[in-house]
C-alpha cells in the first residue's frame, strides 16, 4: 500500500477545515497553512463534497466546513475515497485477480497487513487529528489575511 499526495494533502486540508469549526475555511486559506496547490485542493474537495464530508458554502466569506461530525469521519473513510483500496495486495479486495487465494503462503501476512492498516485508520477519527494538531501547534490559528505578512 501506498498513500499518495491526494489522501496525505487531503487529510491535512480537512484537519484544517475542521478547526474553523463552523465558519467556513476557504481553499486558498488551507493552501497557505499547509502550503499546498489551491487547484489541487479543489480537485480533492470536490470528491469529499460529493461524498458528503464537507459541504461548500458560497458567498465573500465562504468556503468549506465539515458536514458531519468530526469524531463520525474516519481516516480510513477519507483515504478510501481519495486512494481507493488500502489492501497491500489486489488479492485482498478481489480475490479473482489471483489464482493461489486460499493456498497462498504470503496470504495470511497481506491480510494481517491489510486488517492492520485498516484498524489504524478506521479508529482514527478528524476529530482525533483536529486535537493532536491542537497539541502541536496550540493557540489560535492564524487568520486567512495575517498569513505571509511579515510584522
Amino acid at each position: 500500500m501506498w498513500i499518495s499526495t491526494k489522501a496525505q494533502y487531503g487529510m491535512r486540508a480537512l484537519v484544517e477545515v475542521a478547526l474553523g469549526g463552523d465558519d467556513p475555511t476557504s481553499l486558498k486559506t488551507v493552501a497557505k497553512r499547509q502550503d499546498l496547490s489551491h487547484q489541487y485542493l479543489e480537485q480533492i474537495f470536490a470528491v469529499l463534497r460529493r461524498a458528503g464530508i464537507v459541504e461548500s458554502v458560497r458567498g465573500a466569506r465562504g468556503g468549506y466546513r465539515v458536514a458531519r461530525p468530526l469524531a463520525e469521519v474516519t481516516a480510513l473513510e477519507v483515504v478510501e475515497l481519495l486512494e481507493g483500496s488500502v489492501a497491500p495486495v489486489t488479492c485482498i479486495d478481489d480475490e479473482g485477480t489471483c489464482e493461489r487465494v486460499g493456498h497462498c503462503s504470503t496470504e495470511a501476512l497481506w491480510r494481517r497487513v491489510d486488517g492492520a492498516v485498516r484498524e489504524v485508520l478506521g479508529s482514527t477519527t478528524v476529530a482525533d487529528l483536529v486535537a493532536q494538531r491542537r497539541i502541536l501547534q496550540p493557540g489560535p490559528v492564524p487568520r486567512a489575511e495575517t498569513l505571509g505578512r511579515v510584522n
